[in-house]
């Protein structure tokens, strides 16, 4: 995840759906000259660390996957 969408779920009102280790959690805190993040796991509010935000990944609502990425075939002649 990149630094600023990190600070758009951490900053918001709606919870988004983001896991770390493939654990739902939420987000506490961006340090963006470190892009790390504080969270904490949804079911153990107690358990706060601290985690690269490159090993959090938002679940796409649309799909219900994690990391979907659309393809597009190129044009045939």
């Amino acid at each position: 995840m990149n630094n600023q969408r990190a600070q758009e779920i951490a900053t918001s009102s709606t919870m988004a759906h983001v896991t770390f280790n493939g654990v739902p959690i939420y987000i506490q805190h961006v340090d963006t000259n470190t892009e790390t993040a504080r969270i904490y796991p949804l079911d153990q509010p107690h358990d706060e660390k601290e985690v690269p935000l490159h090993n959090l990944v938002e679940v796409s609502e649309l799909y219900g996957t994690e990391n979907a990425h659309m393809v597009c075939p190129a044009p045939q002649d």
